[in-house]
């Protein structure tokens, strides 16, 4: 009872997708294309019937004709049977001779020329006979064939025709039925491969997507050739894009909101400190002014770099990341030589990556994740006041390249490491925003990858960067 119920669920949901309903509707405009093709032809059916009676009555006249008359009553009902006419009457030298005869209990009903018949007096005709259930006379008048007389002239009944027209009628809807079923069957996977596959490849796409929206990797690529279906990939795209970006500012936005009152306590307690030397300054002609003057200029600074900061987080935009192959070594030399991180006192930088190595990156966003890891690195071993070192690994291996940042200075104090990548929380030194490691777990996620503290003690510590090999959705659907 179940399995039936099942069945008939899952057949009315096939006819109520995109591809069932163009099988409907294919089946139903052949069927009344047929339809419409089968008045016609019926009445072309019907003409040719007729057509065939009277040469073979004419036969069987010339059969007649040739013996003189000379005939049995039973020979002569034979012609007539085969012919299938009740009279034969033939017109030659302008005398109308009554050839073969049978009698004829019934007036006769209707009489047709085929002489002068036209293709809407054919069709009438048809119509007439097929839905007339009476057996009628009728007689039929037309040429002989070879100039066999002027005209010949037959008695039949409609019996027999109408029999034959519904027969070729049943036939014909057959073989139509049977045409419409093929192109249906033939369209529908026509439209499952061109339309329906696309449609729904979009559609997982958008579901896909949906997931993890912050992900630029799962954002579409149109690759159709239909227009139409390339233009809403296109419209897709932008979407997508719009929306990702708008999702990254915001999450920004919402921890800018609650970071303002920590940031309005903050930037007043630093104006306040600068206005006070400022007063200082106004006022007296003390010599040791000018120790006071640099405690000033380091107090706007600290301000003006705050502000600078919130205000470039609020508002930042991210593209997607530019994905192509680039080796990393010489990315990493690039980085530490353009920050002179190894020209600091007391630095040391070590990069231990195999020359070889090669990722899928943006080249760009991933020096930006590097340059904010190394540099706080490099200040957190300065702020130990002791010599370290920076090193940078990387390796892969067949689910993802990986890439190690690690350093030897204190480690970071718990608090710090509670929120390390929220924006404005998660500094580990004195007056730090805490933005670079907001913006390098934003950069890297946009990648579909994972920033992680591997750990932090009094040895160092050591971050790691993932960055998947998978193509994101392509090879979803390669599994699928």
């Amino acid at each position: 009872m179940n399995k039936g119920k099942n069945t008939g669920v899952k057949r009315l949901r096939i006819l109520n997708t995109l591809s069932g309903r163009f099988l409907i509707l294919t089946v139903a405009f052949v069927m009344l294309a047929e339809v419409l093709i089968l008045v016609p032809s019926l009445a072309r059916f019907r003409e040719d019937y007729l057509l065939l009676r009277l040469e073979k009555a004419q036969i069987a006249s010339l059969a007649l004709l040739a013996t003189d008359g000379m005939i049995s009553e039973s020979l002569e009902k034979e012609l007539l049977a085969n012919a299938g006419v009740l009279n034969v009457i033939l017109w030659r030298d302008q005398i109308r001779q009554l050839i073969l005869s049978s009698p004829v209990t019934d007036a006769i009903a209707a009489t047709y020329d085929l002489r002068n018949s036209t293709p809407l007096l054919l069709i009438r005709d048809a119509l007439v006979v097929l839905f007339d259930d009476q057996d009628h006379a009728i007689r039929v008048l037309g040429n002989p064939v070879q100039d066999a007389g002027s005209l010949i002239e037959v008695t039949m009944r409609t019996g027999p025709l109408r029999q034959a027209m519904f027969t070729y009628g049943l036939h014909i809807l057959g073989l139509s039925a049977l045409i419409s079923v093929v192109t249906a069957g033939l369209l529908f996977l026509a439209v499952q491969r061109l339309l329906v596959l696309p449609i729904r490849s979009v559609v997982q796409h958008m579901a896909y997507y949906a997931e993890a929206p912050e992900d630029a990797r799962r954002v579409i690529a149109p690759t159709s050739r239909v227009v139409e279906l390339r233009e809403a990939e296109e419209a897709l795209q932008s979407l997508q894009n719009h929306m990702t970006g708008a999702l990254r500012q915001k999450e920004r936005l919402a921890q800018l909101g609650s970071a303002v009152a920590k940031i309005s306590h903050d930037l007043r307690n630093i104006l306040t400190t600068a206005q006070l030397f400022a007063d200082r300054i106004e006022r007296s002609t003390d010599p040791v002014v000018a120790r006071i003057a640099p405690k000033l200029i380091a107090s706007i600074t600290r301000a003006v770099s705050l502000c600078e900061s919130t205000l470039a987080f609020g508002k930042a935009e991210e593209p997607p990341p530019r994905l192509i192959r680039l080796p990393l070594r010489p990315l990493i030399e690039e980085l530490i030589e353009a920050e002179a991180l190894g020209d600091r006192p007391g630095v040391t930088c070590l990069v231990d990556v195999p020359a070889g190595l090669t990722l899928r990156a943006d080249p760009e966003q991933l020096y930006r994740v590097l340059a904010n890891l190394m540099r706080n690195a490099a200040q957190a071993i300065e702020a130990a006041a002791s010599d370290g070192f920076i090193e940078v690994s990387g390796g892969e291996s067949e689910a993802e390249w990986w890439i190690k940042v690690g350093d030897t200075g204190p480690g970071l104090p718990p608090k710090a490491r509670e929120h390390l990548f929220t924006a404005f929380q998660g500094s580990a030194r004195k007056g730090g925003s805490g933005l670079g490691l907001a913006i390098a777990f934003e950069l890297v996620r946009g990648h579909g990858g994972r920033l992680e503290l591997l750990r932090s003690d009094e040895a160092g510590t050591e971050f790691m960067i993932r960055l998947p090999k998978s193509d994101g959705f392509a090879e979803q659907l390669s599994k699928s």
